[in-house]
């Protein structure tokens, strides 16, 4: 009994219980965790695992397999059921004296008055052009370098109550982090991100965590931060952020996005600022590739493009019309593709340039164009720009007032790679055009398969009722270029005809062709 209590004597506590070998209470003196309610000894039998909150379960029992005697183990912060609805918050220390070993003292602490386990009310998150939107505004008030951070919290969306609580934790622990206290948001149902300080020290990974250890749930969280540099514009910047985030989860998924995020934001960045330094020394080369009339054979105009070294355009084209950049290379190509038009020898040559829908989203592209052509009008009746569809016409009704100036000032009209699908469709009917350019996913099977031999015939009737001229692309084979002709296309491009070349060439039709020499075709 000596021994005993001095074991119990160690600390001044609450509740002081021992526990058995398998962590049973065998003896319990003092209050119990409700005021006024049962007093301890009601606990004598039960295992004292069993009071405790999820969260405080491990380090327990962690404890009691760790503890030797004479040693005072940390304590632990856990907390302890009153009732089926009530919990109270306490400490625990354990302690073993040699002479009781293996049974163990607990001496328990009480903190604070009991309270319900009610879920917790989440606070608002943003969406993601909340956050970017909220980036920009960081950036442009300059407050100091900012930095995006992401979170993955793997585990949080599984089914259950205690999730549902510790999804609200991580909530309001991300948004306490953030800059102003209202700049997380959720991107999806496992990953956060938050506007913050560059210089924060909070470690968002231990906050995350105890944030789902506050109820039983164990969280695997990684995070990674990207510092927004402040010499970029701010716009820029937001763009930047808003493809690489889109880059990373397209090409790796969520997991792929945060191991690698940082890093693309940094490459986009960095190829931005290439991009720009590319379209102002206009280091980049075109290469033309021939349209023929089917009828005839004759060569009619060739499409200029663009080449950039050894990798492939798309993605340059696309990171542009993400970054606000397209607008300035449209401009930059029909700058070259017009020189190429007044070299000697070129006189009667004729060259469509692409232009993005984005481009078109404001004056600035058509004025440039008209600006640039000014000195000799006469060779705009030798341009045609072909609308592409990689970027959406944001604003349709002002793009087709564009177009319509151009077609006025004598400069034709495409719209590129036309399908069936809805925008197709709308351009078709909305925007002022002369030509319309048949996406070459239905040519490549136009010889064999019958329902695109079906649609493309609809296609040209369609065009030919609204008096626009059509061409095939990506002609090549005979069979297809018979094909395309039988069904009334007017002009075909592809390697049939000829590949891209540095120099606009025409070849002269196959001796089979039939046509009258030196004819001259108009563009319709």
């Amino acid at each position: 009994m000596k021994s005993r209590l001095l074991g119990m004597a160690f600390a001044a506590a609450d509740t002081l219980l021992e526990l058995d070998a398998e962590g049973r209470i065998a003896m319990a003196l003092g209050a119990g965790p409700r005021p006024g309610g049962a007093a301890a000894d009601s606990w004598t039998g039960s295992l004292l695992s069993e009071l405790v909150g999820k969260a405080g379960q491990k380090p327990l029992t962690d404890a009691l397999a760790a503890i030797r005697p004479n040693e005072r183990p940390a304590p632990i912060d856990a907390l302890i059921l009153c009732d089926a609805e009530h919990v109270r918050r306490a400490r625990l220390r354990l302690f073993q004296l040699p002479d009781l070993a293996p049974a163990v003292s607990c001496a328990i602490t009480y903190e604070g008055a009991p309270f319900t386990l009610a879920v917790p009310e989440a606070p608002h998150l943003l969406s993601a052009d909340g956050l970017l939107s909220r980036v920009r505004g960081s950036l442009l008030a300059q407050d100091g370098e900012v930095a995006v951070a992401f979170v993955d919290v793997a585990g949080l969306d599984a089914p259950g109550e205690a999730n549902q609580r510790a999804a609200a934790r991580v909530a309001a622990v991300l948004q306490a982090s953030s800059i102003d206290g209202a700049s997380a948001a959720r991107l999806a149902p496992e990953r956060f991100a938050l506007v913050r300080g560059a210089d924060c020290p909070a470690d968002l990974e231990a906050e995350v965590r105890d944030a789902g250890a506050a109820e039983g749930v164990s969280l695997a969280v990684r995070t990674t931060e990207a510092a927004l540099s402040g010499t970029a514009p701010a716009e820029s910047t937001v763009r930047a952020l808003r493809f690489a985030l889109e880059s990373c989860i397209r090409d790796g998924g969520i997991d792929g996005a945060g191991a690698a995020f940082s890093e693309s934001l940094k490459r986009t960045l960095k190829e931005a600022d290439r991009f720009r330094a590319m379209v102002k020394s206009r280091d980049f080369a075109l290469e033309y590739q021939p349209i023929v009339d089917l009828a005839t054979g004759v060569t009619h105009h060739f499409e200029a493009l663009a080449r950039f070294g050894p990798r492939g355009p798309a993605d340059s084209i696309r990171l542009a019309e993400e970054l606000g950049l397209i607008e300035g290379f449209d401009l930059a190509v029909a700058e070259k593709a017009l020189q190429q038009l007044r070299r000697p020898g070129y006189g009667l040559t004729r060259i469509a340039v692409n232009v993005s829908g984005a481009s078109l989203g404001a004056d600035g592209y058509v004025d440039g164009l008209l600006r640039l052509t000014a000195a000799a009008p006469e060779i705009r009746g030798r341009v045609l720009i072909e609308v592409t569809e990689t970027a959406a016409v944001a604003d349709i009704e002002a793009a087709g007032r564009r177009l319509s100036a151009l077609r006025r000032a004598g400069i034709k009209v495409c719209l590129d790679d036309f399908g069936v699908g809805a925008a197709s469709l709308d351009y078709l009917h909305r925007l002022p055009a002369d030509t319309v350019k048949i996406d070459g996913r239905f040519v490549r099977e136009i010889a064999s398969d019958g329902r695109a031999r079906d649609l493309v015939a609809h296609l040209v009737e369609l065009c030919a009722d609204l008096k626009m001229s059509t061409i095939a692309e990506m002609i090549e084979t005979e069979d297809q270029s018979a094909a395309i002709r039988a069904l009334g296309v007017g002009y075909g491009q592809g390697w049939l005809f000829g590949r891209p070349a540095s120099e606009p060439t025409a070849f002269a039709p196959q001796p089979a062709a039939v046509r009258r020499r030196g004819a001259v075709a108009g563009w319709a």
